[in-house]
């Protein structure tokens, strides 16, 4: 006799097929970027030199960017504060509640401060802002309201337009999280070309993941050294046959009496020449001239980029001619570059 098992007991539940979307399901997403784009474009239009004094409080600071907020205000600040640290303004974020339990300790006299909180009134800031005040913390809101404790006491006050939350209600932060968020990015991205920030310091910053693949040098990549496979243009083509296969790239560099590159010896080379009298032959009877270089600093996906479109699967690295490395196409596949 079988028994049914109920999967309240079991933990288990029944799988059920979702509801096809409906249109006023698309309708609700729909009125979300509506409204969320409507106050980014009143943002943008609404910029003046409020949004300059805060670049300069946050440039100007000998030590960090203090970044607060509270609940929905709070995992903003935590974004802006990641945001601004990986693009060379460092950054950390301070929990309102936590600060007045001694995490206060955290700013200094140095820092700035950037505290986010849609009707400038959250509570929990409270101890944040006598701090600031009490010891001439530079501090700096993000609010939608002017007449606010927050604002009132603020060095410089950037405003949230005045637009609805997107939920039906008003009640769920959406439309001002989203301001805050592109605002915070406003900052970092200003101060970022302020300061000249680099792919190089980028790169320094991001070293793990795609981001950082993508901003590898071929400098971090190539062989260079005794590793190099080159040859001078008088030798003949059996030592360059026994670098190539010493070295492993495939294919030996010719160098003339400068020190130049003048050319490149591949297996389709030697099938182009295969004869009796191969081996006596000089390398600079059978190279291929004015072979194709990258500079050490440009990206490795340029390099990748070059070797697909050439269809070569070694490329040489030159400076004014003269060779000082060597990048393989399986370099570039082994550090992520694609």
């Amino acid at each position: 006799m079988k028994h049914s098992i109920d999967p309240a007991v079991t933990g288990t539940a029944k799988t059920t097929s979702p509801p096809a979307a409906t249109s006023r399901d698309i309708d609700a997403a729909q009125r979300v970027f509506q409204l969320e784009a409507e106050a980014l474009r009143a943002m943008g239009d609404s910029l003046d030199q409020r949004f300059v004094k805060a670049i300069n409080l946050i440039d100007i600071a000998a030590g960090r960017a203090a970044v607060t907020g509270m609940g929905k205000s709070g995992h903003i600040a935590r974004k802006i504060s990641s945001t601004l640290s990986s693009t060379g303004t460092p950054s950390f974020y301070v929990h309102p509640g936590e600060a007045s339990h001694g995490d206060l300790g955290m700013i200094t006299h140095d820092d700035v401060v950037i505290a986010l909180s849609n009707s400038g009134e959250t509570p929990e800031l409270n101890d944040v802002i006598d701090y600031c005040r009490r010891f001439s913390v530079p501090l700096i809101a993000i609010t939608g309201r002017t007449q606010s404790t927050l604002a009132e006491n603020s060095d410089c006050t950037l405003l949230l337009p005045a637009v609805d939350e997107a939920c039906t209600m008003g009640l769920a932060p959406t439309t001002s999280t989203t301001a805050m968020l592109a605002l915070g990015d406003a900052l970092a991205i200003a101060l970022l070309d302020r300061r000249g920030f680099t792919a190089e310091d980028f790169q320094v910053l991001h070293p793990g993941g795609q981001l950082g693949h993508n901003l590898l040098r071929v400098a971090d990549l190539m062989h260079h050294k005794t590793d190099l496979p080159l040859i001078d243009a008088e030798s003949m083509v059996g030592d360059a046959i026994l670098i190539m296969t010493t070295k492993g790239f495939g294919c030996a560099g010719v160098v003339d009496a400068a020190g130049q590159l003048a050319g490149i010896i591949t297996d389709g080379d030697l099938r182009r020449h295969m004869s009796d009298t191969l081996l006596q032959l000089t390398c600079g009877h059978i190279m291929t001239p004015n072979p194709k270089t990258i500079r050490a600093q440009a990206l490795a996906s340029e390099a990748l980029g070059l070797m697909n479109a050439s269809q070569i699967t070694s490329l040489f690295v030159a400076e004014d001619r003269k060779p000082t490395g060597i990048l393989h196409i399986h370099d570039c596949l082994r550090a992520g570059i694609a």
